[in-house]
């Protein structure tokens, strides 16, 4: 596999990234890899490229630990990098050479790995100069977006501990984090490869007599690795006389206030500074003295507590996630939440046996076998394949399109292109914008959300033309689409937040129109019901519906069709005036007292007119089926009768009748 490590610093740097690049490289060229670095250099114009090594052009920032600033595109750089063919690219930074190596990444087609060293938002103070509030706030968001933004452009970030991969989660990034902690060559720690006129020499830098212990210090001299807290440690170990100097090894920013701050101690005799070391003489400094101790609570993972460790010396330090696994109090070092404490854990540390501090020191080594380049490497490699296997089955967005709610996007592989629909809020919750990489299972996910848009425009268009409630959406939904109920049911709570669906609102709306038709309360609870919609609304509705009584809906129902009920006898019209009530959805009690209201004047005068033509009809009907005149007569009797006649006026008015049969027998 041919990598490309991005990264702002490099040797003859010294800091935790740039150890990590080292020894990730050597370990991954062990195992047969073809390892290029692409990093910078203070020189304005020049671009270097020497033993797989691409040196991008940069200015210094001596107040950043001499940190070096490089702009983000480089177009003599980019040909060679083109030229180095590699499979993946390996940004360790997230700025300068950083951007380059994503901007490698888009142009050359290739899948972006990323290490999450350093924890920015604890360094805010280099932009906050007058300590503002506002200022830190804004600084700690614009590094929180950032990262989620060339996150997003990965296809794997690599967090070397728990607690940095959880930083990332609360930036709501997206992509895949392995947690994977950095190797150490812990060979190079081992204190046999150290010599003896050295380690004596290195004492010697401190005046510490033979009865004195040393306490170490390796890193960046800068105000989050809280030197300061450590040193106001030593002022109370100074005044219990414990016999133990503190040696610091590193430079940076904070190097001249704290050696003022040594000086206003008086502590010049107990803390000494000496500067920046090269890498390969780091080991010495470890093996001259006898214990470590950081108060920093900012590392990703703690590179120089492993490598205290690793050189058997326990550790003093602050409690900090990063420590789980590593710290054992009383074991492989102590804990301390203050100046204070710091001294009393030391003088702790100097009252146990000499048997007890061998074993300490066995005990650390142990501690952090598992840091083993080796299974680094591995692990590393891992997570490249799993890189390179999504990235070649992986889209590419082309473009984001959005119209009002529903939002197209494009996208292509390395063969075809593709666009899917879906719904805006579902495309910026996913946050697509043009750029990103996606995998082919997450564009196959994009297919159920196309589902769900044209679902939506569907239920959409089908309540443009009237309004519907939540279970005939549903139902049409259902039988209309090939959507899973949980999609729908999406697309129906989608259309309820936007107000297109509102059951209580439809019920309202109803309740007034059927009521304005005179239909009755039960058969608008029985329609409403079937429509889906739930009790309590309908009674509520009811209940805000106060214009007009149900007894006279009912009264102007009744009078409204009791015209049109002719030709029937007033207890048959009455019948029929019930009966019809009943059907338009009022109750029988409300029917009762309806029927009181009503005039019934024209029907009792109407009365014989219409049992004269009933016994006409029931003549005509009859007549072919009996031929024998009495029980032609007693069969119009009982039809009459059937329809509510009275049986007095029934009898007048059928023996009045002369009937046809008759006639003829006359003759």
């Amino acid at each position: 596999m041919r990598i490309g490590m991005f990264a702002d610093s490099y040797l003859p740097d010294i800091n935790g990234v740039v150890t990590s690049i080292v020894t990730l490289k050597r370990a991954l060229e062990n195992d047969g890899h073809v390892v290029f670095v692409i990093t910078t250099h203070p020189s304005l114009i020049s671009t270097s490229f020497e033993d797989r090594i691409l040196r991008l052009p940069g200015i210094e920032i001596k107040q950043m630990y001499g940190y070096v600033a490089t702009a983000p595109l480089h177009f003599k750089a980019y040909n060679i990098v083109k030229e180095m063919k590699l499979d993946i690219i390996h940004v360790h930074t997230e700025f300068g050479a950083g951007i380059f190596g994503h901007f490698c990444g888009k142009m050359l087609k290739l899948p972006i790995v990323s290490t999450y060293h350093t924890t920015y938002e604890d360094y805010t103070h280099y932009v906050n100069v007058f300590n503002s509030k506002t200022v830190d706030i804004f600084a700690k968001k614009t590094i929180e977006r950032i990262s989620r933004l060339y996150g997003a452009s990965c296809e794997a970030i690599i967090a070397p501990s728990q607690k940095t991969k959880d930083m990332l989660l609360r930036y709501n990034i997206q992509r895949s984090i392995f947690i994977v902690p950095t190797g150490l060559d812990l060979e190079r720690f081992d204190r046999h490869l150290s010599n003896e006129e050295k380690l004596k020499e290195i004492r010697a830098m401190v005046h510490a007599k033979e009865d004195e212990k040393i306490i170490l210090f390796v890193g960046r001299i800068a105000k989050e690795k809280s030197i300061d807290f450590v040193i106001d440690g030593f002022r109370y170990i100074k005044e219990k006389g414990l016999p133990v100097k503190f040696l610091i090894v590193g430079g940076g920013p904070e190097m001249d206030s704290l050696v003022e701050k040594v000086r206003l101690l008086k502590l010049q005799d107990t803390v000494v500074f000496v500067g920046k070391k090269p890498a390969e003489q780091v080991p010495a400094f470890y093996h001259a003295s006898d214990a470590f101790v950081s108060a920093s609570l900012t590392e990703t993972q703690g590179m120089t507590y492993i490598e205290a460790l690793a050189s058997q010396l326990p550790v003093f330090a602050r409690p900090d996630d990063v420590l789980i696994g590593l710290i054992e109090e009383g074991k492989t070092g102590y804990f301390f939440r203050s100046p204070q404490e710091f001294a009393q854990r030391v003088e702790e540390w100097l009252m146990v046996d000499e048997e007890r501090q061998l074993q300490m020191c066995l005990d650390a080594r142990q501690q952090v076998e598992v840091y083993d380049m080796r299974s680094f490497s591995k692990a590393i490699s891992s997570v490249y394949q799993i890189a390179i296997d999504r990235y070649t089955n992986t889209y590419r967005i082309e473009s984001v399109m959005i119209k009002d709610e529903i939002a197209e996007i494009s996208a292509s592989n390395r063969t075809d292109k593709f666009t899917v629909m879906m719904l805006t809020d579902v495309c910026l919750s996913r946050e697509l914008v043009k750029g990103k990489m996606v995998s082919e299972k997450t564009w196959d996910d994009y297919r159920d959300d196309e589902k769900v848009a044209k679902a939506y425009q569907s239920a959409i268009r089908k309540l443009a033309v009237k309004d519907r409630t939540k279970k005939e959406i549903f139902d049409f939904l259902n039988e209309n689409t090939d959507c899973t109920i949980v999609q729908i049911q999406a697309v129906i709570d989608h259309l309820r937040q936007r107000g297109y669906i509102d059951d209580l609102r439809y019920t309202h709306s109803m309740v007034l129109n059927l009521r304005s038709l005179l239909i009755g309360k039960n058969r608008i609870i029985k329609t409403l019901k079937e429509k889906g919609i739930e009790e309590s609304l309908i009674q509520e509705a009811f209940l805000a519906d106060t214009e007009d009584s149900e007894l006279n809906l009912a009264t102007r129902w009744a009078e409204k069709i009791q015209p049109s009920i002719r030709g029937r006898s007033l207890i048959a019209k009455k019948q029929k005036i019930r009966q019809k009530l009943l059907l338009q959805g009022y109750d029988s009690s409300t029917a009762e007292q309806a029927m009181t209201f009503l005039s019934f004047e024209d029907e009792i005068v109407a009365e014989k007119q219409n049992l004269f033509k009933a016994a006409l009809k029931a003549a005509n009907r009859l007549g072919r089926k009996f031929t024998n005149q009495k029980e032609l007569r007693m069969a119009i009797k009982k039809a009459l009768a059937t329809q509510g006649f009275k049986f007095s006026d029934i009898n007048e008015v059928v023996e009045e009748m002369e009937l046809e049969n008759e006639s003829k027998d006359s003759k």
